[in-house]
């Protein structure tokens, strides 16, 4: 490892400081006493959120050279071991010999790339200061493994794309507002938000084109990098194949044999284990999020498909360039990735799967909490009465009777079968205005 390069790297970094940024919700804690790990997808906004607390820092008076940021995500330090990251620290000490590393405020960011780094971070935190910051796009470092190493100091703060509220703050318009204008615009923003999801970078660009390559861009760097190196996969083609038939069939039950018998009737070779694995990378880098199906039977549970959605509406777009209007599983999985966003840790995501269906069932605790039917137009008589009956059906067999149907604009008040069930316009259930 070349310290002279690391030693330019954090004094580049501190130059930079502090930096506009945009508001984000739920920002980090500071001098909490623990590790605090930001996973999430790639490009979603870990890395700003740090440097949010940076610019606090230096608002409260932290001098830029106690802090110490590296980004392991320059192709520069792609080849560094564990056994290196302590050059690091030794390259720090030699700018700075006279701070005390205990008041020092460490970021990493994008740290998974580093096998071993846990138990550098560990020591760390033992040995020299206890405000670290990392950052991954790896769903191991919300892993049990991971908090048993670092032997439950991590605070983890799962960091998304913009939610809708921040989506409308990052295109200038007033979530909060009831003026007539700015309802409008609100609404307006809930169709492009619905479309092109809520990738930061993406949300600031205006060149539609341009959108659509940095989202192909941000899906192959995952595709290549995040699964293919780190995983070992050299079956490109197929993978990449087999993540688009997911993306097809998005807000239905995925069946990976049925998808393995297309691959093999086109001649194509792969193992069934292989992809189920691969369901569990996609997972594992934040592509793609599973919902089981609900049940009282924890075996009919782990047995049933799984639904799977995807992490941004935007990206699955991109990568599909579809031909055909699909508002309405973009809105369902709009409101599914509300639902993960702002779940409890108590809280667990379900569809339900009876004679009907009902698309989300939250359960908080033992109890479930609310349902959800989404469903972009209900103005068809025949698609009214197919969702209600999935709520009605869903709602004896969970004793819930809190029922929501989510659309587009629609707004409405039903009473069946002694229920109750709240028609709400996604723009207003996604702002919490009800």
């Amino acid at each position: 490892m070349d310290k002279s390069y690391v030693k330019m790297l954090i004094v580049m970094r501190q130059n930079e400081f502090p930096v506009q940024l945009y508001p984000r919700e739920n920002p980090l804690p500071i001098d909490l006493g623990k590790i605090i790990t930001v996973p999430g997808v790639r490009r979603c906004g870990k890395s700003s959120k740090m440097e949010m607390v940076v610019n606090r820092l230096i608002e409260d008076g932290v001098a830029k050279e106690r802090i110490l940021w590296i980004g392991f995500d320059d192709e520069r330090l792609y080849n560094m071991t564990a056994g290196e990251l302590d050059d690091i620290i030794s390259a720090y000490r030699e700018l700075y010999p006279e701070i005390d590393l205990r008041t020092v405020y460490m970021f990493f960011d994008e740290i998974q790339l580093i096998d071993g780094w846990e138990y550098f971070v560990m020591r760390l935190y033992k040995h020299y200061t206890k405000n670290i910051y990392i950052s991954g796009s790896n769903a191991t470092m919300l892993s049990s493994e991971l908090k048993s190493v670092l032997r439950g100091w991590p605070f983890e703060e799962e960091t998304y794309p913009l939610s809708f509220r921040e989506f409308c703050t990052f295109k200038g318009i007033n979530p909060d507002s009831w003026l007539e204008q700015d309802i409008a615009k609100i609404r307006n923003a809930f169709h492009d938000y619905n479309r092109q999801g809520g990738y930061p970078e993406v949300v600031l660009t205006d060149n539609e084109l341009y959108k659509t390559k940095i989202l192909q861009g941000y899906f192959e760097t995952m595709l290549l990098r995040d699964m293919g190196e780190h995983y070992g996969i050299s079956n490109l083609e197929v993978l990449r194949y087999f993540v688009k038939r997911i993306l097809v069939n998005l807000t239905k039950p995925t069946s990976v044999l049925n998808i393995y018998n297309d691959i093999k009737s086109r001649g194509l070779k792969v193992s069934k284990d292989d992809l189920y694995r691969w369901v569990d990378y996609a997972k594992n880098v934040f592509l793609l999020l599973a919902v089981p199906s609900y049940s009282k039977s924890l075996v009919k549970r782990e047995s049933s498909l799984p639904k799977l959605y995807c992490i941004d509406n935007g990206l699955r777009d991109a990568v599909l360039l579809p031909q055909t209007d699909d508002n309405g599983k973009k809105l369902e999985n709009t409101v599914f990735l509300h639902l993960y966003r702002e779940r409890t840790p108590v809280d667990t995501i379900f569809y339900y799967k009876g004679k009907q269906e009902c698309d989300f069932v939250l359960q908080r605790g033992v109890e479930v909490e609310a349902l959800f039917q989404v469903c972009w137009d209900l103005s068809d008589a025949e698609t009214l009465q197919r969702e209600i009956g999935g709520l009605i059906e869903a709602s004896a067999a969970t004793q819930c009777d809190k029922l929501f149907i989510i659309t587009a604009e629609e707004s409405d008040t039903i009473d069946v079968a002694g229920r109750t069930i709240r028609v709400v316009p996604a723009w207003k259930w996604l702002l919490g205005r009800l």
